[in-house]
């Protein structure tokens, strides 16, 4: 099979398009090399996109040692942190799919034989993977690498929502406004995506469990030279696989998503996980019920063997000198799907034995298969009359005191009202905080519930009250919480019948989600409920939310 390229670089024929790649610098020995694509989120607006440029130059220089020719191109990139708490964060997941959309565009108008995907954070991530499943060319995902950890805060090292926390206990009198502002310039040293195992750096660990990442490029930190050796060798391997044409969908199946799946309870990474794979998979045509029958029946026998923020102080430099993917991999390979091909060329069963691990290994952050830090599944799908679809936890993140857990409602149509309530003192123990209309449709966008949560742990209330919503979290939050509630509020699901002092349980051995009403009362309520306007006409808002699917689908666009 040829270059792709070169159907529309042939002479005489497609002497125009030849004209058109010289007009911007290429040379005749270039059209005759593959044309690699780089698709370069880099912006200054977010700091796991900062280095990118320069991890594109090495990128480069790999792929022109190796015999290909460079186009690279932008991708747009928002931050999740940025976007917290604010009209902005309605933008966020929504922004996965055209980053996929952009991606394909590019690739396919410019019949380009091969792409690097550069990328580190929340909804950039699984939106490139999303356009790798899509495109039938070889491809290959590189991150820019987690940030370093700030200055110890609170028995551990910060990161930037520390800042969150300090809001909190600021506002509980535990801390002074002069440690508060101090903490503002030392929370977050350099770039790179958060020190915390959060959605950013879960979603890079899962492209390099799937297969689409060189053998450990998701945990070397941004601002190690190995980043920028590990950037040439991306290079490299891309040009390799357009040679041999191994193409993203012969990486990207559900074998390699199992694997995926695996690590994730393995390690405890973020819940928005759950939602990403599914868009991923639904990129191959895998049915959404499959997907989440598989979270299910793998987290039941898939121990956590990692221990990472916020599940504990060890932050990503921690845990990439402790060996990492591959480490975990290695531990849990009885479990993975050891024949499936990756970027190297090699199946994963080949690359773990020929991984070389450059740090001792430290149990205190990877353990083992016999020796897990917990039995109990990392992330957890939850079921029941508040959730007749679904609703996804983080057991790895909650104390297991709280496993289960019985409050009363406290009820708020957003997010901003629930951070208020908190931040004023309007929530006490045993309470159990309902943040609804925030699903993909209603919100639109499903938003993340990160702020309000981490004011309940700087109030003193994360082992005594639980949240629950048709939201989101980010993956740094830990207490009590449960999101992704399907059906959502806006499309009449029991979460909108819900009222103040209801009773509802939180059992997650069991995997329950439960609002103590009778079904009738549930219906009688739901008869009453009023679908509300939508909070956007206009714009890509108001295309995505009449079009989302439902957060069990991967809130993936539907038609």
């Amino acid at each position: 099979m040829g270059n792709r390229s070169h159907d529309i670089l042939k002479k005489p024929d497609w002497c125009f398009n030849r004209s058109v790649f010289k007009s911007v610098g290429f040379s005749d020995d270039d059209l005759n090399r593959p044309v690699i694509g780089i698709a370069n989120s880099w912006n200054e607006l977010v700091p796991g996109h900062a280095n990118l440029r320069q991890v594109a130059d090495h990128v480069r220089k790999g792929i022109y040692r190796a015999g290909g020719a460079v186009a690279e191109f932008g991708v747009i990139g928002a931050c999740d942190g940025t976007a917290q708490g604010h009209a902005g964060m309605h933008y966020i997941l929504p922004s996965r799919d055209l980053i996929a959309n952009d991606i394909e565009v590019m690739v396919e108008a410019h019949r380009l034989d091969g792409i690097v995907l550069l990328g580190s954070c929340d909804k950039i991530v699984p939106g490139m993977l999303m356009a790798a499943a899509r495109l039938t060319i070889p491809a290959i995902f590189l991150n820019g690498g987690p940030m370093l950890g700030g200055v110890t805060f609170d028995g551990r090292k910060s990161d930037l929502t520390t800042m969150s926390e300090a809001l909190g206990m600021l506002k509980s009198d535990k801390i002074d406004g002069e440690t508060y502002e101090q903490l503002e310039e030392l929370c977050g040293p350099t770039c790179g995506s958060c020190a915390f195992y959060g959605t950013a750096n879960t979603m890079c660990c899962m492209a390099e469990a799937i297969g689409m990442s060189l053998p450990g490029a998701a945990l070397v930190p941004a601002v190690y030279a190995d980043r920028l050796r590990l950037a040439e060798s991306t290079g490299k391997a891309i040009v390799s696989l357009v040679q041999r044409q191994i193409t993203a969908d012969k990486v990207i199946t559900y074998q390699s998503l199992e694997n995926a799946i695996r690590v994730l309870m393995a390690t405890g990474g973020s819940t928005n996980a759950v939602l990403h794979l599914s868009a991923v998979a639904a990129e191959l045509g895998i049915d959404a019920g499959a997907m989440m029958a598989a979270y299910d029946r793998l987290s039941r026998t898939t121990p956590q063997i990692a221990k990472v923020n916020p599940a504990s102080q060890y932050d990503m430099e921690d845990f990439h000198q402790a060996g990492g993917i591959p480490k975990v991999m290695e531990e849990i390979k009885q479990l993975l799907h050891g024949d499936s091909i990756t970027v190297t060329g090699k199946t994963v069963a080949e690359n773990l034995a020929a991984y070389k691990y450059k740090y001792p290994f430290n149990s205190n952050v990877i353990s083992t298969l016999e020796q897990p830090f917990s039995q109990q599944k990392g992330l957890a799908i939850l079921r029941g009359n508040l959730a007749p679809g679904t609703a996804v936890t983080k057991p790895a993140a909650i104390d297991p005191a709280m496993h289960v857990f019985t409050g009363s409602a406290r009820v708020f149509d957003c997010e901003e009202a629930a951070e208020a309530a908190i931040l004023n003192g309007g929530i006490t123990a045993g309470d159990v905080v309902v943040i609804r209309y925030e699903g993909p449709k209603g919100g639109p966008g499903m938003r993340e519930m990160y702020k309000a949560m981490k004011y309940i742990y700087g109030m003193g209330l994360a082992k005594k009250t639980a949240l629950i919503t048709d939201g989101r979290f980010s993956g740094t939050n830990n207490g009590c919480f449960v999101g992704h509630i399907s059906p959502e509020a806006a499309e009449g699901g029991p979460l909108a019948a819900v009222e103040n002092g209801d009773k509802i349980t939180i059992d997650i051995p069991n995997g329950s989600l439960h609002l103590h009403l009778s079904e009738e009362e549930i219906q009688a309520r739901l008869t009453r409920w009023q679908r509300p306007q939508p909070k956007f006409t206009r714009g890509y808002l108001g295309v995505y939310s009449k079009l989302a699917s439902s957060a069990a689908k991967g809130a993936v666009i539907e038609i």
